[in-house]
């Protein structure tokens, strides 16, 4: 299990803003809250990757089609939830790249839809259950 992730953002406020609303909807609650920092870690307790979040202090555009992070996958425990959180970005005015959709191609099937934070990163909220 990796322990944390770091992820170096352009405009810390504004990232902590948007990660605010975010996870608590993916399952995470707010760890850390710094002038140099921030950081969400599995809510309740549970265990899982705490995230960190980190001011840039080189200039250049992230993009998840150089070397490097890709996306990030938030595990959520309904389909219901991946809507929810679909709607949340949308709120925020996040650019959704997928729909919700299912993916039966893949065993098990699975519901996940995919979005850009407000920096270009690309997440998603998948949920590996029927359970709605």
């Amino acid at each position: 299990m990796l322990g944390h992730l770091g992820i170096n953002v352009p405009d810390l406020a504004a990232a902590k803003r948007y990660y605010d609303e975010l996870m608590p909807l993916v399952g995470f609650e707010l760890f850390i809250a710094a002038e140099d920092q921030f950081a969400f870690r599995p809510a309740e307790g549970k265990p899982g990757t705490y995230l960190f979040f980190y001011p840039a202090v080189a200039a250049g555009a992230y993009s998840r089609h150089r070397a490097g992070l890709q996306h990030l996958a938030f595990m959520v425990k309904t389909r219901s939830a991946v809507h929810e959180v679909r709607k949340l970005v949308k709120r925020l005015g996040g650019e959704v790249i997928h729909e919700p959709q299912s993916f039966p191609q893949y065993q098990p099937s699975y519901v996940a839809t995919f979005w850009l934070d407000p920096f270009g990163v690309m997440l998603e909220a998948v949920c590996h259950h029927d359970r709605d």
